[in-house]
C-alpha cells in the first residue's frame, strides 16, 4: 500500500487512558496507521515541563498507557512506537532549533497561558515550560513529518512548529517538509460530571475500567435537574447521559430521546441501559488488555525496537542538519 507520507503524534505518560483520550487519539491513530508511515511517541520529557518534581510513576505510567494504546488496536507491525528520551536527536534538535527561535513567539503561545493560569506558575514557570513548543517542533520535524494529527485547542503549537521549519529552512537549507494540520473532527465526551473529561477532576471513565466500576459512575452522572421523577419531561439537550447515548447507542437515540421528553423513560432506566452498551462496547479492549498485562514484557520490546528503528531516522535528520548549519566539522 503506498502511504501518503510521514506523521509523528505523542501523548504524555499520564497512565491509563479515559474514553475522551481513545475518542479525541487513539481511534484517529488506528486509522491513520494503515494511511501513514507513522511515529506515535510517548514523550516523556514533555511530562516533566510540569511534572519535574514527582517521577516515581513515570515508568508505571508509561507500561499503563501503552497496553492502553495496544489494546486499542495501534498495531507495532504498521507504525513505531517509541520513547521519547530512548532518541536523544530530539533534545540535540530541540536545542539548535530554540537557537533560531524567538522568545516572543513562545510567550504569545495562547496554550502555555492557560496552562500558567490553571497550574498557578506565574511566578514559578520553568525554562522547559516556556520551551516545550519547540521540544513538541523537533518531535514532528526530526521524522520530516508531513502531517500532524491534532485537535483544535493543540493547532497553535502545530502552527508554531511550521513556523519553526519555515525559520530553519530560511536561514540554512530545505531540511524539513511543513507539516500539514490534520484536524480530527472528534464528539465531545463529557465527564461524569458534565464537565471536560479529566483526571485530575476525577470525572473519567477509563478504557479498562471493570463492568462494576462503569455502572457506578454512569449511575453518577449529572442529569437534568428538572427531571426529578418519571412523570416529569425531561430535556435530553441538557443531559450528560444523553450526550453519551449519541455517541455509543445511535441504534436507540431518538428512542430515547422521545421517551425521556414524553416522561415515558426515567433516568436510573437510562443510566443503567446506557452502562451496559458501555460495558459492551469495550469488552474485546478488557479481554486485550488482559493479555499484555500478562506479558509487559512485551510492551517493552515494542517500546525499545520501536525507539531503535526511530533512531535510526533521526539520526540521519540530525546529520542533514548538523551540516545544513555548517557545524558538521569532521
Amino acid at each position: 500500500m503506498l502511504m501518503k507520507g510521514v506523521i509523528f503524534s505523542g501523548m504524555r505518560p499520564t497512565g491509563r487512558l479515559h474514553i475522551g483520550n481513545y475518542f479525541g487519539a487513539l481511534t484517529n491513530w488506528v486509522k491513520l496507521q494503515n494511511e501513514y508511515t507513522c511515529y506515535y511517541g510517548v514523550v516523556d520529557w514533555h511530562a516533566l515541563t510540569t511534572g519535574y518534581s514527582e517521577t516515581t510513576m513515570v515508568k508505571d505510567n508509561i507500561k499503563e498507557m501503552v497496553i492502553d494504546w495496544l489494546s486499542a488496536g495501534i498495531d507495532p507491525d504498521k507504525c513505531n512506537l517509541l520513547i521519547q528520551s530512548k532518541v536523544p536527536e530530539h533534545a540535540e534538535l530541540h536545542l539548535l532549533l530554540s537557537m533560531i527561535t524567538p522568545v516572543a513567539w513562545l510567550e504569545r503561545n495562547p496554550v502555555l497561558k492557560e496552562q500558567v493560569r490553571d497550574l498557578d506558575l506565574k511566578e514559578n514557570m520553568g525554562y522547559g515550560l516556556l520551551g516545550y513548543p519547540v521540544l513538541m517542533a523537533s518531535d514532528i520535524l526530526i521524522y520530516k513529518s508531513n502531517a500532524v494529527p491534532v485537535g483544535e485547542d493543540q493547532s497553535p503549537h502545530i502552527e508554531l512548529a511550521r513556523e519553526i521549519g519555515r525559520r530553519f529552512n530560511y536561514f540554512y537549507e530545505n531540511v524539513f517538509p511543513i507539516p500539514d494540520l490534520i484536524l480530527s473532527k472528534t464528539p465531545k465526551i463529557p465527564g461524569i460530571d458534565g464537565k471536560k473529561m479529566s483526571k485530575s477532576l476525577k470525572n473519567d471513565i477509563n478504557l479498562s475500567d471493570k463492568p462494576e466500576d462503569i455502572r457506578n459512575k454512569v449511575l453518577s452522572m449529572i442529569t437534568d435537574p428538572e427531571k426529578i421523577r418519571l412523570s416529569d419531561p425531561g430535556h435530553p439537550e441538557v443531559c450528560t447521559v444523553f450526550k453519551y447515548h449519541e455517541i455509543f447507542n445511535q441504534k436507540e437515540v431518538s428512542s430515547i430521546e422521545s421517551d425521556c421528553k414524553k416522561a415515558k423513560l426515567g433516568c436510573v432506566a437510562c443510566k443503567k441501559r446506557l452502562a451496559e452498551i458501555l460495558i459492551d462496547s469495550f469488552h474485546s479492549f478488557r479481554e486485550k488488555r488482559k493479555y499484555y498485562e500478562e506479558n509487559t514484557h512485551i510492551v517493552w520490546d515494542i517500546l525499545m525496537e520501536g525507539s531503535k528503528r526511530a533512531r535510526k531516522v533521526a539520526e540521519k535528520t540530525l546529520e542533514e542538519v548538523r551540516q545544513a548549519m555548517k557545524i558538521d566539522y569532521e
